[in-house]
Order: structure tokens, then C-alpha cells, then sequence
């Protein structure tokens, strides 16, 4: 197992239990403008693109930046709205990213929220500085294009067969795989593991705290951790 340095963490269905209410959101956009709403499943299956072109796969149809334009606000006004009590943790979470930094890691989020969306929830949480890094859809390539983690693991100094994407979408597995990084599946967000097994993640999980076991069960990486801070 190689001795991970670096643990990059979507945020949306990994994280933060959100799912349903993107879900709804993008429901109720279409409402709004008066397209017809795709399945469930459907939206499930863009989580992790950025806005724009996750719109785009939704509704091919709309062509006009004047109409993407549209819904975009629609689907933002309405999360919003579902967001007034933000979206919790998962079960785990809180304890494992503490558990994580006190271990030595650098911690990061790769997500294709939008920097301003980003930055309300970890204000809300208290996280402002809780990341080493964070970096979002709207101020570089989108998901699957590895530029997100590149940027990442440049700013903190780590290749790339020490880093770990985890994430709950192809979009997440997919961007790992073309950065030269190993990454984590979890199956209790936006896709299904039998989905995400296809990408070949290194790990799949169906609960958070089973990242923290399978890290911690690795003997060499708890002496390294040590030796690092003797004398």
C-alpha cells in the first residue's frame, strides 16, 4: 500500500449528505422555466460536473447561453432555498477528518461546486481554514479533467502516488485515474458501487468511517507517522 500523504475529498455525497437536495433543486428548476424534469436517477448522474455542463448533459436541447443561463439561477435559487438548514456531515466524518489531521495529513476538497457555494458551507461549519486546499469547478477544469487535482497536489508539495481522491461519482474516480492518483468509492452518494467499481478504485466503502479503518490497519503508515515526529 503506498504511504498516502495527501487525502482529497469531494464534498457533495461524500461528505455532506446533499444528494436529495440537488436532486430536488434541479426538479424544481426545471419547474421554473418549464422543462420537463428528468428522473431522479438521471441528475444523480451528473453530480460532481460543474453547473453549466452538468445542465447541458440534462437538457441537450438548450443550446442558447441565454437559457442555460436561466436555469442555472433557477437551480440555484431553489438549493438555496432547500439549503437554509445546510446539509449535514455523514456519520463519521467529523471524527475521521480530525482523526486524519492529527495523523499528519494534508487534507483537500476537489468539488464541482462553485467557489461562492463552497464558501458559505465551510463558513458555516467553521471550516474557513480547515483545508490545506480547496478548489472548485468555477475557477478551474471541471471534473473529469485532472487539472483540479493537479493544482492541488502542486500546492502541497506531493506526488501523485501519495495523494487519495475520494468521491461518490465517475466524474471523482475518473479525475483521479487521469491525474495518476489512487482513489476511494464510496456507495452512499450519488452512484451506486456497482457503477464505481468500473473506474478501479483502489478501496469501496459504504460508510466514511471504513476509510479511517483501512488507513489505519496499514502498520507502515503508523510507524512513519511516528518516526516523523521523534526527535
Amino acid at each position: 500500500m503506498p504511504d498516502y500523504r495527501l487525502l482529497i475529498f469531494d464534498w457533495d455525497g461524500t461528505l455532506v449528505d446533499s444528494i436529495g437536495r440537488i436532486v430536488e433543486a434541479m426538479h424544481r428548476a426545471a419547474d421554473v422555466v418549464g422543462l420537463v424534469r428528468c428522473s431522479d436517477a438521471e441528475v444523480r448522474g451528473i453530480i460532481g460536473l460543474e453547473l453549466g455542463h452538468a445542465i447541458q448533459t440534462l437538457y441537450p436541447e438548450l443550446h442558447e447561453p441565454a437559457r442555460l443561463e436561466v436555469i442555472r439561477r433557477a437551480y440555484s435559487e431553489q438549493y438555496l432555498l432547500l439549503e437554509r438548514e445546510p446539509s449535514p456531515l455523514f456519520e463519521g466524518v467529523k471524527e475521521s477528518l480530525e482523526a486524519f489531521r492529527e495523523q499528519g495529513y494534508h487534507l483537500a476538497v476537489a468539488t464541482g461546486k462553485g467557489r461562492n457555494g463552497l464558501h458559505r458551507v465551510l463558513a458555516d461549519k467553521g471550516w474557513l481554514d480547515y483545508f490545506d486546499v480547496t478548489r472548485c469547478a468555477d475557477e478551474t477544469a471541471g471534473k473529469p479533467d485532472p487539472r483540479m487535482l493537479h493544482e492541488i497536489l502542486a500546492h502541497c508539495g506531493v506526488s501523485p502516488e501519495r495523494a487519495l481522491m475520494v468521491g461518490d461519482s465517475t466524474f471523482d474516480l475518473l479525475m483521479a485515474r487521469n491525474a495518476g492518483v489512487d482513489s476511494v468509492a464510496v456507495g452512499y452518494g450519488a452512484q451506486p458501487l456497482s457503477v464505481l467499481r468500473e473506474c478501479g478504485p483502489r478501496l469501496a466503502i459504504e460508510q466514511f468511517n471504513e476509510l479511517r479503518t483501512w488507513l489505519e490497519s496499514y502498520p507502515l503508515r503508523r510507524e512513519a507517522k511516528v518516526s516523523e515526529h521523534v526527535g
